[in-house]
């Protein structure tokens, strides 16, 4: 029988390495917005690299492009972890919307067809 946690939890997406190839906006709620570049991506989050961390469980929204797909959603940011240029920060989207979701898995896929190097192994952070 499975775990509580493993029933919960959403199946995880592919990850793809995207090492800061795409730029992203991140804006908190007092309106700041702060530059980031995607380090990482799935369906379900990605990892930011940021000149200085945020605090985690913040809600926030953020805003890239990828390919024909424009991602502009809420999410909230997870425990961050210091890099050698700056930090490397998760963040998990909420209430993705279903046509931004099947846009962002196309060109996900589409980048892993392309690089199949891309590809995260499971046991990666995050």
């Amino acid at each position: 029988m499975a775990s509580a946690s493993a029933v919960s939890r959403p199946a995880r997406g592919a990850r793809v390495k995207l090492g800061g190839t795409v730029l992203a906006l991140v804006q908190l709620q007092n309106r700041r917005r702060i530059r980031a570049s995607l380090h990482q991506l799935s369906t379900n989050g990605g990892l930011l690299l940021l000149d200085q961390p945020l605090a985690e469980g913040i809600p926030v929204e953020v805003l890239f492009h990828v390919g024909e797909t424009t991602v502009r959603n809420k999410a909230q940011m997870l425990f961050p972890m210091w890099a050698t240029r700056g930090c490397l920060q998760p963040f998990r989207f909420k209430d993705l919307d279903e046509q931004i979701r099947t846009g962002l898995e196309s060109e996900l896929r589409q980048l892993l067809d392309a690089n199949p190097a891309a590809l995260v192994e499971e046991n990666t952070i995050p």
